[in-house]
């Protein structure tokens, strides 16, 4: 992997001194230069999650990633990036006696622009250099945090996993037929750091996880995915100022997006596309006056695609911002788009769905109700048994 990272592509194959001719033939022209090394070959997917061999291999896949550059499927389908670094040395040598302490946190979850992140951080309990000064990433300045990035990426006794989870993934995810809602991405992105660093090898003892959702419930369904493992789940709001490998993953979380969104590369500009206005998105939050003013500017700009992947389509302000497009509404940008099979279908479902409304507490219908099904002529059954209901069996039984 070292050799790897220095550009060094070689496959194993025998060295110079073993294919050496003997003296007076002639000699072989010189071999092409190896490729360069394709860093994006360290980013892993979630399903294909390996300890990293060592602390310099896991900084050059974090820089990857760090640097935006992911995997082309990501853009369209399946899973972002799950990096799980390398597995400290003092956890390997005393994983027999007592499990690591472990904590996990997000970031971004709310904004309308970027990655959501996830970061998980774990230490040995005897490990004696973890830094007393790891708090709520959002409670600490900005170079506060980024010094505590610092320590976390070459400390040699904690290790740590990210998640990342693309605005294009969440789209996907949430506007599924079936909605796949950010809720159950968090839990199960939390879930998949769990399992990573359980299949390195890693005995937990304990896992502290800032809640999403209700503690209670979200710590039942932990237990429940890792029964057999004995780690003790604990569960709170705020759990990443009360406890300090909580902390940590806070910075990881908090730290990766940052860097992410403030160099992002836009896919779309291999299509020529540039974003209007530059880059001045504020916090990427929807109530954020800069950010509004980034998403209007940049609506439809490279139509009919609404907006690029770095925007959350799923978020009500870009539903909002595209409903406006479809309408044609003054000031936006290209034509909507309308499919007549989808039209047809509402009005069905519309038409199925008035036959069968009555109105609670009294015999009277609404207006159009049923209407289609009293034009019908009834069965002479009806008559002959003195029958106001339809059923069935009689029905059958009559003929």
């Amino acid at each position: 992997q070292k050799s790897a990272l220095r550009g060094d592509m070689s496959t194993g194959d025998p060295s110079p001194a073993d294919t050496a001719k003997p003296e007076g033939e002639g000699e072989s022209p010189p071999s092409a230069p190896p490729p360069p090394f394709d860093s994006s070959r360290l980013i892993p997917t979630v399903h294909e999650t390996k300890a990293m061999p060592d602390r310099e291999t896991t900084n050059a896949a974090l820089d990857t990633v760090l640097a935006t550059q992911r995997a082309a499927p990501s853009d369209v389908y399946g899973s972002g990036p799950l990096l799980l670094s390398d597995i400290p040395d003092n956890i390997r040598e005393k994983g027999g006696d007592q499990g690591v302490v472990l904590g996990i946190d997000e970031a971004g979850r709310g904004p309308v622009l970027g990655p959501m992140t996830y970061g998980c951080a774990f230490w040995h309990p005897s490990s004696s250099d973890i830094p007393s000064d790891f708090n709520d990433s959002k409670q600490l300045s900005a170079e506060k945090r980024a010094s505590l990035f610092q320590t976390i990426r070459t400390s040699k006794n904690i290790g740590f996993v990210l998640r990342v989870l693309h605005a294009s993934e969440i789209s996907r995810n949430m506007l599924r037929r079936s909605p796949y809602n950010l809720n159950a991405m968090s839990h199960d992105a939390a879930m998949e750091m769990i399992r990573a660093v359980l299949n390195a090898g890693v005995r937990i003892d304990t896992a502290y996880v800032d809640t999403v959702g209700i503690p209670e419930a979200y710590q039942r369904k932990l237990e429940r995915a890792f029964e057999g493992h004995n780690i003790n789940f604990v569960v709170e709001k705020k759990a990443d100022a009360k406890y300090a490998p909580c902390s940590a993953a806070s910075v990881v979380a908090k730290e990766a997006r940052d860097r992410m969104t403030s160099g992002w590369k836009f896919t779309e500009a291999a299509f020529g596309y540039k974003p209007q206005g530059g880059f001045e998105v504020g916090s990427g939050y929807p109530s954020d006056p800069k950010c509004k003013a980034w998403m209007g500017r940049n609506c439809n700009v490279d139509s009919p695609f609404g907006f690029p992947d770095f925007v959350r389509f799923s978020w009500g302000p870009a539903k909002n911002a595209l409903k406006e497009v479809d309408e044609g509404k003054p000031g936006t940008r290209g034509l909507g788009v309308r499919w007549e099979a989808d039209d047809d279908d509402e009005d069905e479902k519309q038409s199925s769905l008035d036959s069968f409304v009555t109105v609670r507490g009294g015999n009277k219908r609404r207006k159009g109700c049923l209407d289609g099904l009293r034009k019908r002529s009834r069965p002479g059954v009806f008559n002959d048994l003195g029958l106001t209901k339809l059923s069935k069996p009689l029905v059958e039984s009559a003929y």
